[in-house]
């Protein structure tokens, strides 16, 4: 059995975000950046339906060269492989370029019985590329999971809503994203960090999923930034000294900002 997980490697959140002046993209390469905390519970949930069962977990990402950093710590926490989709053409791909490299990819891994994905990236937020991938690839998805299992064949995940939760099963191989409520993911140990130095990464470029540059990239996006502008510095505050009438002047205040 094989399980892949999707990650991504993403401008650190509590960083400030900046784009590139040259094309209105994210600035990757100066912020500093990690694993989408969102995708370690993918991982996670990976990890402990593989030692249940005899289970290889390959992690796959695409990005640029400093992806390669969420995919080594997906393997200090116990993945088997990994795969990084690295191509400059790549460059300011949108959610369904996204999903169209990472269906060809996983057509080229062949095997497998579940992808998992988190539920959103932190830095893009859309939740939209499982669902697109499950349609390329012709495979049920399932999405926002808070509990997962896997029995005879088939997938079963609780879904939690505001008023109610429902349970829903598809056959495998499928899709399916998980929320942050489904576990805790574990912290890489020493000897996971030591092994995941010789853990095998495969690169794969454009050419060998066959996909054309003209496909993905920012000329093929279906939206794109046409401009921003950095958020204002925070202002200092109005202090109300109370003489008796501060009340009012707090009402005042909310009232004319339309809040009460």
């Amino acid at each position: 059995m094989r399980i892949v997980v999707l990650v991504k490697h993403v401008p650190d959140a509590t960083a400030d975000r900046t784009f590139d002046p040259a094309d209105n993209t994210t600035d990757r390469a100066g912020v500093d950046g990690l694993l989408c905390e969102l995708d370690e519970y993918a991982i996670e949930e990976a990890l402990k339906l593989a030692e249940d069962r005899d289970a290889d977990v390959t992690v796959l990402t695409m990005g640029p060269e400093q992806a390669s950093d969420a995919l080594r710590k997906a393997l200090q926490m116990g993945a088997h492989d990994g795969v990084h989709l690295l191509d400059s053409a790549l460059h300011g791909s949108d959610a369904p370029a996204t999903s169209l490299v990472i269906a060809r990819a996983l057509e080229r891994i062949g095997s497998y019985d579940l992808v998992l994905t988190g539920m959103a990236s932190t830095d893009g937020g859309m939740s939209v590329v499982p669902a697109m991938l499950a349609e390329r690839l012709g495979l049920p998805h399932i999405g926002f999971v808070g509990e997962l299992s896997l029995a005879d064949g088939t997938v079963r995940g609780r879904r939690d809503g505001d008023s109610a939760s429902e349970t829903i099963e598809a056959a495998l191989p499928a899709v399916v994203s998980v929320t942050d409520q489904i576990n805790e993911p574990r912290y890489p140990s020493f000897k996971g960090i030591m092994a995941a130095k010789k853990k095998p990464v495969e690169t794969w470029s454009l050419a060998d999923l066959g996909v054309e540059p003209a496909q993905v990239g920012l000329s093929a996006a279906w939206s794109a930034v046409e401009s921003f502008t950095e958020r204002p510095a925070r202002g200092q505050g109005e202090v109300v000294t109370d003489d008796g009438d501060a009340g009012r002047r707090l009402a005042d205040f909310l009232a004319q900002r339309k809040f009460v």
